[in-house]
This record gives C-alpha cells, sequence and structure tokens, in this order.
C-alpha cells in the first residue's frame, strides 16, 4: 500500500495530538494527586470500634488529617465476618475519597463463604502493609506443661481433654488452631466463642487448655499470671514478649500464623493517589508516637510499597487456602 504525502502529514498530525492528549491526561492525573485531597477522606474500617485495625486506622488517620489537611474520617462497618465493610470498600468510587484497612480475614473469607461480591485482589488497590499482630499459644496456667512439645505430648496423652478455644468459624484464631493439628499432629478438640473476652475465662477456669489469640488481646491476661504463654505464632518473636519464643523455635517447622493487614483503595483508584497515600503512611508509621501507641497495644509495625503488600496478599491467599481445603472448612 502507498502512503501519499498528504496522507502521511494527516497520520503524523493524529499521532502528534494522540500524543498530545496522552500528555495531558497524564499531567492532569498527576496534578490531581499533587492537589489530593480536596475534601475529607472516609476510612471504612470493616469491625467493631476498639480493635487492632479501627487502632491503626484512628492513629494513622489523625497524622494523615494533619499532613495532607482534610480530616480523614473512619467508619466502622462491621458485620458478616468483616464482609459487610470490605463489600463496602469494594464498591466505593475508586476515586481516592475512600479507603479502608482490613485484617487477616481478608485473605481467609474468599475459602469460607460463597458470593462475596469481591475478591481480595482484583477488587482492590494495595496501598501499604501496615501490621503483622502475632497470637500466643496460650495455655491454663495449671497445665503441666512449659513448651510447645510437651503441650503436644500432653493432648495426645489426653485426648478427650485437647479441648482449645477459637473465636469462632474463620477467625485467624481458628486457623491458627487448625494450623496447629496439621502441623503437630495433636489431636485438637475445637470449642467456639463469640471472641476473646468470652473464651478467656473458660480458659483461665482450665474449662479449655489452650487458646491461640492475638497478642493484643492475650496480652494482659499473660502478664497478670492468668494464663501461661508457651509460644508466638510468627517466624521472629514478638517486641511484647521477646521472651517468649516462637512455635517454629520449638519445632514446629513451617508454623506461621498472624492477623495482618493494611490500607486498601477500591479498584481502578489512580496510581498516583496511590503512591502518596502510601508515602504518607509510611511516613505516619515511622513516627515515634505512632509506633510507641501500636506496638504497645501488641502491634507489629510493617510498611512498604504497594507492591509487597500486593504479594503478601497472595502468599497467604495460598497458605491459608491449603489450610482450609486439608481442614475440609466447606464454604458457606
Amino acid at each position: 500500500m502507498r502512503i501519499t504525502t498528504s496522507k502521511f502529514t494527516t497520520l503524523t498530525t493524529l499521532i502528534g495530538a494522540l500524543a498530545g492528549c496522552v500528555a495531558l491526561v497524564t499531567a492532569t492525573g498527576a496534578a490531581a494527586a499533587q492537589n489530593y485531597p480536596t475534601r475529607p477522606v472516609t476510612i471504612i474500617v470493616p469491625a467493631p470500634a476498639g480493635g487492632g485495625i479501627d487502632l491503626i486506622a484512628r492513629v494513622v488517620g489523625e497524622k494523615l488529617s494533619v499532613k495532607l489537611g482534610q480530616p480523614f474520617i473512619v467508619e466502622n462497618r462491621p458485620g458478616a465476618s468483616n464482609n459487610l465493610g470490605t463489600a463496602v470498600l469494594a464498591n466505593a468510587k475508586p476515586d481516592g475519597y475512600t479507603i479502608g484497612i482490613v485484617g487477616g480475614s481478608h485473605n481467609i473469607n474468599k475459602f469460607l463463604f460463597k458470593n462475596l461480591g469481591w475478591d481480595p485482589e482484583k477488587s482492590f488497590e494495595p496501598i501499604v502493609y501496615t501490621h503483622e499482630i502475632p497470637l500466643v499459644f496460650a495455655a491454663y496456667p495449671k497445665l503441666p506443661v512449659k513448651t510447645v512439645p510437651e503441650l503436644v505430648t500432653w493432648m495426645k496423652a489426653n485426648p478427650a481433654e485437647a479441648k482449645v478455644a477459637t473465636s469462632g468459624r474463620g477467625s485467624a484464631q481458628e486457623m491458627a488452631a487448625e494450623m496447629f493439628r496439621m502441623v503437630s499432629g495433636a489431636p485438637v478438640l475445637l470449642v467456639p466463642y463469640k471472641g476473646s473476652s468470652a473464651a478467656h475465662p473458660d480458659l483461665i477456669a482450665g474449662r479449655t487448655v489452650l487458646y491461640i489469640d492475638t497478642l493484643s488481646a492475650i496480652q494482659e491476661q499473660v502478664k497478670s499470671g492468668n494464663v501461661r504463654a508457651l509460644a508466638v505464632s510468627t517466624r521472629k518473636r514478638s517486641k511484647a514478649l521477646p521472651n517468649v519464643p516462637t512455635a517454629e523455635e520449638q519445632g514446629l517447622m513451617g508454623y506461621d500464623a498472624s492477623t495482618n493487614g493494611g490500607f486498601l483503595a477500591p479498584a481502578g483508584t489512580p496510581k498516583d493517589i496511590v503512591a502518596k497515600l502510601n508515602a504518607e503512611i509510611n511516613a505516619a508509621l515511622k513516627l515515634p508516637e505512632v509506633r510507641a501507641k501500636l506496638e504497645t497495644a501488641g502491634i507489629d509495625i510493617q510498611g512498604g510499597t504497594p507492591q509487597d503488600y500486593a504479594a503478601l496478599i497472595r502468599s497467604d491467599l495460598a497458605k491459608w487456602g491449603k489450610v482450609v481445603k486439608e481442614a475440609n472448612i466447606q464454604a458457606e
């Protein structure tokens, strides 16, 4: 095909115009991110007030409000195992004015519930991995064990009494207990409760013998001697309980369970806005007063790029999907 001089000139003009449009859109997006935010931003917390992710949202949100000059307003939307608030976030307008923070259930619920209406990867733009909350192997203090191997031996010798508390179906505590069963071969008898506050009295009284509970929820019981901390569930020891070894240190090879999470935005949120939020949240997490408040609550602060958080989500989905499959937990 021959291209005449006039056609070539027209084609060159069109290409130049298209390049100009692309440059204009890029510049407009960059300017929008530079000026962002120009009005209040809502932080969706799919859990009740007073929990770990609620605390992080409020502490970080306060710093963002000061730094960026607009209110970052926490909106608690609990219900349906955190699925309700997460669905609200997934369906919000992707303009940077609705963001959210999620916990460990975000990477578990995909395997436990049908027709969620959102996907943990496809429905969101990861902003930043903010936190990891270790779980603690908290034992009835009069149980004649002081280590995880001794606990496993005792459970195998007393299978009818190997009652392990959980915080209900799909909770981080249940997943940690199922992983413990898989890795150790202990005859675990799960006893579900409606949260930590309901489970603690029975553990203290010996009606259950173990509760693999979040550090933030159980640490006061550990410090008071009401329960005995045998191990932490993460690969590294916790700063809050530095003398308590990890489960893996005690022979449970590959054991790694925690509740973790971070900030997300709805899929399609402009990358420049995500990058700006990432930078500002990372900066807030490094402030001494923020670190002190969160670490006192048993929260291990993280940070990093959106890509780091996306990789963690993929890794967690693979890990918990395997646990759900091997434990034969059926989706509702």
